[in-house]
This record gives C-alpha cells, sequence and structure tokens, in this order.
C-alpha cells in the first residue's frame, strides 16, 4: 500500500513506483527460472521490464537485494503450509489424510517457487545467513506445529515417551524439503509423481504416530 514502500534512499514510493517496482520483481523472478542466479545483471531485468537500470537502483541495492526481496514474499506465503495442521487430529483415517495434504503442500508449494528456492539453498549453504534465515523462517512453522503434535500424542499415551517430538518434527521436515527439492531427480529413478506422494506420506505418518495409516 501507498506509504509502506520506499526507495533506496528512504522516499515514500506512490502508486505508479510500487508498480514499477513490484513489475522489476515479477520480471526477476521470471529470469530465475530460465537463467542461472549468477547470470541475472540488473540492465537484463531493467530490459525486460521496460525501463532503466537506474530506476531499478531507486528500489534496489542489486540483484542480491531484489532476490531477497522476492525470498521474504515467498518465506511469508510458506508459513501457510502449517494450515494443514492447524486443530487437527492424528489418529485413525484423519492422520492419513494430515500426511497426504503435508506432503501435497509441500511438493507444490517448491515446485510452485522452485527457481528462488534454489537461491535460498545456494545462498545457505554459502553461509550466507540472510538466506539461512529465510529457509529456517518456512521451515521452522512446520517443524514447531509437528513438534506440538507429537507432543500431544504423547500425552495422550499414542506415541513412545522416548521419541523426541522436536528431532522427529526436524528429520520430517527436513526430509520434506530434501524430497521436495528433487522432485525432477525421482524420476530418473523411474519413480512416478503418483507414487511419491502416498508413500512420502507414509513415512510422515508413520514418523509423527509411529503406526501404519487407516486408510
Amino acid at each position: 500500500m501507498t506509504g509502506q514502500v520506499r526507495t533506496v534512499d528512504g522516499r515514500v514510493a506512490g502508486r505508479r513506483g510500487q508498480a514499477t517496482r513490484q513489475k522489476l520483481l515479477d520480471c526477476l523472478s521470471e529470469m530465475l527460472s530460465s537463467s542461472p542466479y549468477r547470470d541475472v545483471k540488473v540492465i537484463d531485468v531493467a530490459r525486460k521490464a521496460g525501463t532503466s537500470p537506474a530506476t531499478f537502483y531507486q528500489y534496489f541495492p542489486d540483484v542480491e537485494g531484489a532476490v531477497l526481496e522476492i525470498a521474504e514474499q515467498m518465506a511469508a506465503e510458506g508459513a501457510g503450509l502449517t494450515d494443514v495442521l492447524a486443530e487437527r487430529s492424528w489418529v485413525g483415517k484423519s492422520g492419513w489424510l494430515a500426511a497426504q495434504e503435508l506432503v501435497d503442500g509441500f511438493l507444490d508449494f517448491w515446485r510452485k517457487n522452485d527457481a528462488i528456492l534454489r537461491v535460498v539453498d545456494l545462498g545457505a549453504a554459502e553461509g550466507d545467513k540472510r538466506f539461512y534465515k529465510i529457509r529456517m523462517k518456512i521451515l521452522n512453522s512446520v517443524t514447531n506445529s509437528l513438534t506440538d503434535t507429537v507432543k500431544d500424542l504423547q500425552s495422550k499415551g499414542k506415541v513412545d515417551k522416548d521419541v523426541s517430538p522436536a528431532a522427529m518434527a526436524g528429520s520430517l521436515v527436513a526430509m520434506l524439503a530434501a524430497v521436495a527439492s528433487h522432485q525432477k531427480g525421482f524420476q530418473s529413478w523411474g519413480v512416478k509423481q503418483a507414487e511419491l506422494k502416498p508413500n512420502l506420506a507414509l513415512l510422515v505418518h508413520l514418523g509423527i504416530t509411529g503406526k501404519k495409516p487407516t486408510k
């Protein structure tokens, strides 16, 4: 909204300025889908958006700054992955349904944001704390929710007390993220997408409940 977006030098951007800024981000996102991150230049983004490099620099210090902006927006959307877990029961058939919906959410989110997630993973792997924090922002919300789920099942005597809720939840979320980012690779192993989802959901269900799902 007007008044909430500022230029690099601190001036408030008007509606046209905000529209230009968003167009630059949209064009950058599109370019990241087809070009290596390191190859994307300011002049190319500006040209694609129908504006000048000088205009780009009004809103972002460099390409990396714009990428971080896109990544922050994506991370905010990623927090929605916990919606499928809200007030859900993991007992009986509802547990199997929750596991399937969580897997669907992860795979779809990664597919939708594949290009920017690759950049985030690269930055995090190289030790850039800004990208690491964004990656953890996406994963933490789901990990915390699953941790609470395991604790709740333990309190009801449905999960062994020896299970560490945080360790189990963190392991499952790390597995989901790794599988989601490797979806195309499974095809080279002869695994179809239709086969991937139920088997991944089975692992999630076993991890959370310690039992085979009731289908």
